[in-house]
């Protein structure tokens, strides 16, 4: 059931692979390898959960404050991609997801925007790539190349590339560029 394959034998967990490390733990990029995998997963996974059968012995709890609030109920992607800091603050106060930060929250969102196939997301994708994190610019990068048709995505290329100093955004140019090249 893991979309990663962190299972890689009976009772043996990879956690590099699983998309709750990767989401929630993980500081950097997120591997190319996964990113695909992930889905529109932007913080956690829990298939894993679903289908133990240990769980067949769990209730449903009963407790308000470990229901999710309404507000983060499937959120909109598109609304997730244009937080700042203070946003995402202010939004996720009292939630578990506040811990992770903006940077590594909005990277998990790129993720899951460049899975989507909605190209109505390759814009605030593309004011992205003017963050100040190079996390960020790095994800912005992977999922304006998904979501972008091959010649605006070349012509993107041919504006931002050469302006980039953080070593893995521009690394992250030239994987996509090499992608896009084969695909």
């Amino acid at each position: 059931i893991c979309p990663t394959q962190a299972f890689p034998a009976p009772y043996r967990l990879d956690a590099r692979r699983c998309i709750s490390y990767l989401t929630i733990e993980h500081k950097g990029p997120i591997p190319r390898e996964f990113r695909a995998a992930m889905g529109n997963r932007i913080y956690g996974c829990d298939d894993c959960l679903a289908v133990c059968p240990w769980n067949k012995f769990a209730q449903t709890a009963a407790e308000a404050k470990l229901s999710a609030r309404d507000d983060l109920r499937a959120p909109r992607l598109g609304e997730l991609l244009v937080l700042d800091d203070a946003a995402f603050r202010a939004l996720f106060s009292g939630s578990p997801v506040k811990r992770i930060g903006r940077d590594r929250f909005v990277r998990n969102v790129l993720i899951a925007a460049g899975n989507s196939g909605e190209a109505g997301l390759a814009a605030p994708c593309r004011n992205l790539l003017e963050d100040a994190s190079p996390l960020v610019r790095g994800a912005a990068i992977w999922a304006l190349s998904r979501l972008m048709k091959f010649g605006d995505f070349a012509k993107l290329v041919e504006e931002r590339q050469r302006h980039e100093a953080d070593a893995a955004v521009t690394e992250e140019w030239r994987m996509a560029v090499a992608e896009r090249s084969v695909a």
